[in-house]
């Protein structure tokens, strides 16, 4: 099966702001849109990588039936929840903004300070548990922490 060229988000903003018609730009650019839910990335994952959801959710620090629905799609994840997943399955910065978008969370930003440590242990390959060290240190919220 042949794989469809993604269009970049800059792209699809081109072509919408030369648009007259939204219906039109919406039924051309269907394929562009993001149809895999938070869940479904989450399984496909797994199965791409030869884990298990339980691996991942105690690397994740997770409670375990709730890590599990977020896997069977029951629960939504927080910002925080999406990015302690990232950790656990190992995800750079690039993957950890997908996962991000694709939860529709807000994506790490760099002029923010937590969201800074986090893109930084991320690009470093800097474990969950260093990761809340160092954000506590800085006497910054702890990821999963009630002080956000």
């Amino acid at each position: 099966m042949e794989e469809e060229k993604r269009i970049t988000t800059e792209e699809l903003l081109k072509l919408l702001f030369k648009e007259k018609s939204l219906e039109h730009f919406l039924r051309r650019n269907e394929s562009a849109y993001q149809n895999i839910t938070f869940s479904e990335y989450l399984s496909s994952w797994c199965k791409s990588h030869g884990e298990v959801p339980e691996h991942v959710i105690r690397r994740a620090n997770l409670e375990k039936s709730f890590g599990h629905q977020l896997f069977s799609g029951k629960r939504k994840p927080s910002r925080d929840t999406v990015i302690q997943l990232a950790f656990a399955m190992g995800a750079d910065v690039d993957t950890a903004q997908e996962m991000l978008r694709i939860a529709r969370k807000s994506l790490l930003y760099p002029r923010i300070k937590r969201d800074t440590v986090i893109i930084y242990c991320l690009h470093n390959g800097i474990g969950l548990l260093d990761t809340e060290i160092i954000l506590q240190d800085l006497g910054l919220p702890i990821l999963g922490g009630r002080d956000q």
